[in-house]
């Protein structure tokens, strides 16, 4: 109970952009050229992608961390979770910075997301884990595709992505080290679509 009590907690700060980083935003030192109207208005359509994936990670992270089996996982869970907070408050204040908003479909994806994580979480530590690392495959991929189609002059966005895509990367290996099993290429690609969903319908709105 005081774990649920907890997570509705974290989804409130996290739906109302309550969320604050503790690392520093790697785009303090970066400064943006200038960019035109149409650059701006991509640059922030995809960091509103990036922001409501973010609101996704934190979601599962949640769920599978109120149904883990040991505490080890729980907490290797809740790590991660604290790190996509980084994220989560980097994209933010990026989407500010372009004068732009989140996605109003944020709270719909973070219901979603955090139901699938519990019932992820149910079927098994292993699994949760080995679902965590598709995840964090399918993200760093996504981000490789952003980094390719961010405006070139948007050293800002570019700085929080690169970092990003490094810490994804580290916890989808570190998931795997803590015997998370490895998901199957058809399970990935599935994962693919229904993330290539989210990015189509959050990139305008």
């Amino acid at each position: 109970l005081d774990r649920l009590v907890i997570g509705i907690d974290q989804a409130l700060r996290t739906l109302t952009g309550q969320s604050q980083a503790k690392r520093s935003n790697p785009a303090a030192d970066s400064t943006d050229s200038v960019l035109s109207e149409a650059q701006r208005t991509h640059a922030a359509g995809l960091m509103r992608v990036n922001h409501a994936g973010e609101i996704c990670a934190q979601a599962l992270y949640e769920g599978q961390a109120l149904t883990a089996r040991s505490d080890h996982t729980r907490e290797s869970l809740l790590h991660a979770a604290a790190e996509e907070r980084d994220h989560l408050a980097w994209c933010r204040s990026r989407l500010e910075e372009l004068d732009a908003k989140p996605s109003v479909l944020d709270p719909l994806f973070y219901g979603a997301s955090f139901i699938m994580g519990a019932i992820t979480g149910l079927a098994g530590d292993k699994i949760s884990m080995g679902f965590v690392e598709a995840t964090e495959d399918q993200v760093v991929q996504h981000l490789d595709g952003h980094l390719d189609d961010l405006p070139e002059g948007d050293k800002r966005s570019r700085a929080i992505l690169e970092q990003m895509r490094t810490d994804e990367a580290q916890h989808g290996a570190q998931a795997l080290d803590q015997g998370g099993v490895e998901f199957p290429p058809l399970a990935k690609n599935a994962m693919t679509v229904v993330s290539r969903i989210m990015t189509e319908t959050t990139y305008r709105r």
